[in-house]
């Protein structure tokens, strides 16, 4: 039984804020996110520009918790939802309490790279820089790239870490953890996202669309989820919506004898099963809709900005 005269030590202040992590498409900022949290809460392809829209992942760090914000990549738009995406990008970095540069340290720190930092330095926030994928570059190169990054810009603080092995990852929250305001945390201790569950199914299932069709129908798709409905026996019926611009690639999708579409709707299906933690009963729908991404109404539904002209 504790002495009631001595005096206990007091518990650590609780923390919680954002870290925007932003950088040029491919940089591996959804594989970041999605190791930091755990779970799956970003799309992944091996295709630039993926990431449309903010997503946040959740992580508890000791008394911290640190929302990552996986933003849309940087990169020279030319098409309204390419300015949209950017934006997205900017507007995250500048809502949040520290900016992480994740860097590609495979692909070097090429002319893009220098425009961001550049920019970044109009950004009044602590900022640090994160080389990625470590795992495929020599040491002597990276700490090249180290000193070649932190003479053009001003870091806090630079990483080096591998997304998709884990490599110095738990060195980077560790830093986050103390670094992030006192206050109470933003949201339940067991959340790791704050995306609704049907946007993160729609998302996985673009991401199949992306997976089987990336040399065919590059970026003329988006899905929306119409229904979530729970079933009596615990499962949930899902109905979702695949968007293309032409009949052309309406086909394309579906695929012959609808091979395609059965392929893509069996990879979500498992995966948004898992994700939900219930059988799900998934049923995908092909329409054509002429110039999707010049409409206001699915950019609301993707949670980004519509650009006027």
């Amino acid at each position: 039984m504790a002495d009631p005269d001595v005096t206990q030590p007091a518990a650590p202040p609780t923390r919680a804020g954002f870290v925007a992590l932003i950088g040029a498409t491919n940089a591996g900022k959804s594989t970041l996110i999605n190791r930091l949290v755990g779970s799956k809460v970003a799309i992944v392809s091996h295709k630039v520009q993926t990431t449309r829209s903010t997503i946040r992942g959740i992580v508890m760090a000791g008394q911290t918790q640190i929302v990552f914000v996986d933003t849309p990549g940087i990169f020279q738009p030319k098409r309204r939802l390419d300015r949209a995406m950017v934006d997205t990008a900017w507007g995250g970095a500048r809502d949040s309490d520290i900016v992480a540069l994740l860097v590609d340290a495979a692909a070097g720190i090429d002319e893009g790279v220098r425009n961001t930092i550049r920019r970044l330095a109009d950004i009044r926030l602590p900022k640090v820089l994160v080389l990625n994928k470590i795992d495929a570059i020599a040491r002597d190169r990276l700490l090249g790239l180290a000193a070649e990054a932190n003479a053009l810009g001003t870091f806090d603080a630079t990483f080096m870490l591998s997304a998709l092995n884990g490599d110095g990852v738990d060195d980077f929250v560790t830093y986050l953890e103390t670094r992030l305001p006192e206050g109470p945390w933003l949201y339940p201790e067991d959340e790791i996202s704050d995306v609704p569950l049907r946007q993160l199914a729609a998302e996985i299932t673009r991401e199949k669309v992306f997976e089987r069709l990336h040399q065919e129908l590059p970026y003329q798709t988006t899905v929306e989820t119409d229904e979530w409905r729970e079933q009596k026996d615990g499962s949930a019926r899902v109905q979702q919506t695949i968007f293309v611009e032409r009949d052309s690639q309406k086909k394309i999708v579906i695929g012959a004898g609808g091979a395609t579409i059965k392929a893509i709707s069996m990879a979500s299906r498992k995966e948004i099963a898992a994700l939900a933690e219930v059988p799900v009963h998934l049923f995908l729908f092909v329409k054509v809709r002429e110039n999707w991404a010049d409409d206001p109404e699915r950019y609301r539904v993707m949670g980004i900005d519509f650009p006027k002209d």
